[in-house]
């Protein structure tokens, strides 16, 4: 399943996740290539943070992200600067909105990445000659 929404989910997801609710894209550097590399993600902003939805465990952009310790998400058409990666189990699936913790149940996702914004936000514009 992770490989098939690597080469066809993600190519999809990434046209709606920059601005659509509950998504982003994160950008992180590979720990080993040193390469940038981009991944649409489930997110969600609580607390003064940011929750990720870990629906595969922990991807190879999670590693990425923790060995760094920082990485940046597009979401809202907003680029945001994040740092201070924690895993974490929550069966309860607490910190994410009704009615995403009912699918993220039915699909038993109960790990995830919280991290916190390490600068303030910048507007993005659109590629349409704003």
């Amino acid at each position: 399943m992770a490989a098939f929404n690597k080469k066809v989910t993600n190519r999809i997801t990434r046209h709606i996740a920059g601005w659509a609710p509950g998504f982003a894209i994160v950008s992180h550097v590979g720990r080993h290539s040193g390469r940038s590399y981009e991944t649409p993600v489930n997110v969600f902003k609580r607390d003064g943070g940011y929750l990720f939805a870990l629906t595969y465990g922990e991807g190879e952009w999670v590693r990425n992200v923790l060995a760094a310790g920082t990485c940046q998400i597009r979401t809202r058409r907003t680029t945001i600067a994040l740092a201070e990666p924690a895993l974490y189990d929550d069966p309860s699936r607490q910190g994410i909105p009704i009615p995403a913790r009912w699918i993220l149940r039915a699909v038993d996702v109960d790990q995830f990445l919280r991290m916190t914004p390490a600068s303030r936000p910048t507007e993005m514009k659109d590629d349409v000659g704003l």
